[in-house]
């Protein structure tokens, strides 16, 4: 190896999830990671782990991807003024999240919703996140709220400023599928993803968006198709699930019997690669710093998704559905991970059967660009097995 690189070895791994649904149990008990990339996996005899500066005994626990909200909304560093609370994201972090993305930045008090204003702040928050992380946690954030009076040249200075998100479309003054279609076919052109909000409104200033607005919108995800928190009625729900081919984002601050409406709508379809998850928080009802376990238990135990599957709805598709580098175990991909087992005295032989039960797994530790930034979780249940830093250098 090259001076100065740093290599990540994890071995006595006890199940490794890939965050693929079309394989998401890999033959493999050991992972090298180089210089914060994956690089291999397979059985520890096969592989080269010599020269490791950071290895890691699994303990034989469960390794995945890092987990990944699909929908927050932050403010500035690791404070939330919609609930008064700092250190959120860290919490966050001990739930087994790895990667935060952002849906607006709608709490910030004084939010600018002139043209000038809005586009200065999408500019700073994307960079603030970008130089700050919250005790390692990726936040992608810098996502405006569209708002009347923007033309194509505004979201060409976005994307050239580096911002690659809108926030929930239906949030600010537009408020029409036409208005609203056109501005996101500019943020398309220019590589700039889009979200939109849909059911019910969630806070002042926003309101009801319906399917009709949804599909004539086009935007790339529907955001918290459950509702945020409330919900469109089941037929307009199905309809979204078969009239397009957007993300499927189901949140934990929506409606859980909608959540489950989806997740069997998508299933009937065959298309449970487009079910992703977030929170929708921190909101008026509180920062969830488990928000996206809690809901890869809830979807597999009432949902009858095997585990394994239903951790892909937290790292893989919205990975595939973002085209992020997280949230799969591939070569080139991040090294983010959380190891995690079965929580104590929880019932199942397995984690895989205790999730599947509606338990939460204990989360034992997480990895980000190949480094440990936490290890036993404060906030999860206790695990039965822990893995350890044997050597760091």
């Amino acid at each position: 190896m090259e001076p100065n690189t740093k290599k990540l070895v994890i071995r006595n791994i006890g199940l490794l999830l890939s965050g693929k649904m079309e394989q998401p149990i890999l033959d493999a008990d050991c992972l090298i990671a180089i210089d914060g990339k994956i690089t291999e996996w397979g059985y520890e005899k096969d592989l080269d782990i010599e020269g490791a500066t950071t290895l890691i005994d699994a303990n034989s626990v469960t390794l995945a991807p890092g987990l990944i909200d699909s929908h927050i909304h932050p403010v500035i560093g690791d404070y939330t003024p919609r609930q008064q609370q700092l250190h959120w994201i860290d919490s966050t972090l001990h739930g087994g999240v790895t990667t935060l993305i952002s849906a607006g930045e709608v709490h910030m008090p004084g939010r600018p919703k002139d043209v000038v204003g809005l586009k200065a702040m999408a500019i700073a928050a994307q960079r603030w996140y970008e130089n700050f992380r919250p005790s390692g946690v990726k936040v992608l954030a810098g996502a405006p709220i569209i708002e009347e009076g923007m033309v194509e040249q505004d979201f060409k200075d976005l994307a050239d400023a580096g911002v690659k998100l809108l926030g929930e479309v239906g949030l600010g003054t537009v408020k029409d599928g036409k208005t609203a279609k056109q501005m996101v076919t500019w943020a398309r052109k220019y590589g700039i993803q889009s979200t939109i909000h849909t059911g019910g409104p969630s806070i002042p200033g926003s309101g009801l968006i319906d399917a009709d607005m949804v599909l004539e919108t086009g935007t790339d995800v529907i955001g918290h198709i459950n509702g945020g928190h409330t919900a469109l009625p089941d037929d307009q729900i199905i309809c979204l699930c078969e009239s397009c081919k957007m993300g499927l984002e189901i949140v934990h601050n929506g409606n859980e019997r909608a959540a489950l409406l989806t997740l069997n709508t998508a299933r009937e379809l065959k298309q449970l690669d487009r079910v992703i998850l977030g929170t929708d928080g921190p909101a008026g009802s509180g920062v969830q710093p488990l928000g996206i376990m809690r809901m890869v238990s809830m979807l597999s135990a009432l949902g009858d998704v095997p585990a394994e599957i239903a951790f892909c709805f937290a790292n893989g598709n919205t990975a595939r559905q973002r085209g992020l580098d997280v949230g799969l175990i591939e070569k080139g991909m991040a090294a983010d991970f959380v190891l995690m087992d079965k929580a104590q005295n929880s019932p199942g032989a397995t984690i895989l059967e205790s999730v599947q039960l509606g338990n939460l797994p204990g989360v034992g530790m997480t990895i980000i660009d190949g480094i440990v930034t936490s290890q036993r979780s404060r906030n999860t249940p206790p695990a039965e097995k822990l893995p350890q830093i044997e050597t760091t250098t």
